[in-house]
């Protein structure tokens, strides 16, 4: 069978793709382009409505010819709507892991067309699964699924559940596979709320990063998003543990809103202090960590003065990345049930823009503290121009290089001779 695959959504998104990728290779089926295709397998992500829309319109356009199957988070999220805008063959929730060959075959043989259902596993699929790289030099690594937050914005927590995480050794075991049977030089640790790891079982965070810094091999850890709030029980422990070579000088910290007022509403169980405490911690031990955080605009209850909090927090803290977004109400969702407090829509995009403008100043300003700095990068990623490549300093700051070699996996020493918001522009060093 000729398959598809698309993607939307986060990095355990993309892991997902891998393993299912892997199995249905291994199981003899095809994975090809849309239009060669014969199933187009949609795994998506419910985070926002717009990404939503885009999924389901998508659906729409696929041609009647071929059959559609949608996982991952949004048929658990918005099934009804599923249902009554789009016609799809099969649908399951995320991580369906090896269940994917069951429900592939029960589609492709069903000649009435009707709607097949798959139940998801109740226990998270195994590392050792076969799974295909999205990037040959890149891992992607899930350390646990679910959460424990109950964030009053997310609707995530209804597609992945409560928090269940891999054990230590079963990790370790992934990576060392990768390292001795792929050409994998960087490793994305990722899930819902990394901070959350291991808490049923007795773990955390910190302590899987000093066994993960312990495996020999030349490599670089990407951790992925942390709740503020999760961290404070082992912030030393951490710190300690992010000091180690192999871990990139990365912090995805979001923390959505600058006023403690919305924080409470939003279910974020931090105030702006505490995480202002935590980042002073951070950068006191590791002065050029990069960091990177998140914005919801407009929630309810965002007056005018909770909205000028939030840009005085930015230009307190000094973000290198600010992930901007508007407020959109999700399916289930305790937002959802607010009826006090609606900022307009009209208010929402004046906010978002006004944000918008100030986070490029400052991460042009945190850039530019990188201008003539000369060091080792690994080289990632093949750019978008022809004979571009980009690369990662030890504070994973995006760098772009021109090389007419192949330098995919290879570590080259740079200087930076020019920045922008978003990236910093290099020259091979030799």
């Amino acid at each position: 069978m000729k398959i598809a695959i698309k993607t939307y959504g986060c990095a355990a998104n993309i892991a997902d793709t891998e393993t299912i990728t892997g199995i249905l290779t291994t199981n003899g089926h095809q994975i090809t382009t849309e239009t060669e295709a014969d199933i187009i397998i949609f795994n998506s992500c419910a985070v926002k409505g717009p990404t939503e829309n885009r999924i389901i319109n998508a659906i729409k356009q696929t041609p009647k010819t071929k059959k559609t199957i949608i996982i991952g988070c949004l048929p658990k999220i918005n099934t009804e709507r599923l249902h009554n805008e789009t016609q799809i063959n099969g649908i399951a929730g995320p991580s369906i892991g090896e269940n994917i060959i069951e429900l592939v075959n029960r589609v492709s043989s069903n000649k009435e067309n009707t709607i097949i259902q798959q139940q998801t596993p109740k226990e998270k699929p195994s590392l050792t699964l076969p799974k295909i790289n999205t990037n040959p030099i890149i891992s992607i690594i899930p350390i646990n699924f679910g959460c424990l937050g109950s964030c009053a914005y997310c609707a995530v927590v209804f597609a992945r559940g409560k928090l269940q995480s891999y054990n230590i050794p079963e990790i370790i075991q992934r990576i060392k596979t990768d390292l001795t049977t792929e050409n994998i030089c960087e490793f994305w640790i990722t899930s819902q709320d990394t901070a959350a790891y291991g808490r049923e079982i007795g773990k955390n965070l910190a302590e899987l990063l000093h066994t993960i810094g312990k495996v020999e091999g030349e490599f670089k850890v990407r951790v992925g998003m942390m709740t503020p709030n999760m961290i404070t029980d082992m912030q030393k422990e951490l710190i300690e543990a992010y000091k180690n070579p192999k871990i990139f000088k990365f912090l995805h910290f979001p923390v959505q809103s600058g006023d403690n007022q919305v924080l409470k509403k939003m279910r974020r169980f931090y105030t702006t202090n505490e995480f202002k405490a935590s980042i002073t911690a951070f950068r006191e031990a590791i002065p050029e960590v990069t960091l990177s955080t998140d914005i919801i605009v407009g929630f309810p209850g965002e007056t005018k003065q909770a909205f000028e909090n939030t840009l005085q927090l930015l230009k307190e803290i000094k973000p290198d990345i600010t992930n901007v977004s508007k407020f959109f109400a999700r399916p289930k969702t305790l937002a959802a049930e607010i009826k006090e407090g609606i900022v307009p829509p009209e208010e929402i995009k004046q906010r978002s823009t006004t944000i918008t403008t100030l986070v490029k100043q400052l991460s042009l300003e945190k850039n530019m503290q990188w201008k003539n700095w000369s060091g080792e990068i690994l080289v990632d990623e093949k750019g978008k121009v022809k004979d571009s490549w980009i690369g990662r300093n030890f504070a994973y700051k995006p760098i772009v290089i021109k090389s007419t070699q192949n330098l995919l996996g290879k570590t080259v020493h740079v200087k930076i001779i020019k920045v922008t918001e978003t990236y910093l522009i290099g020259e091979i060093d030799d």
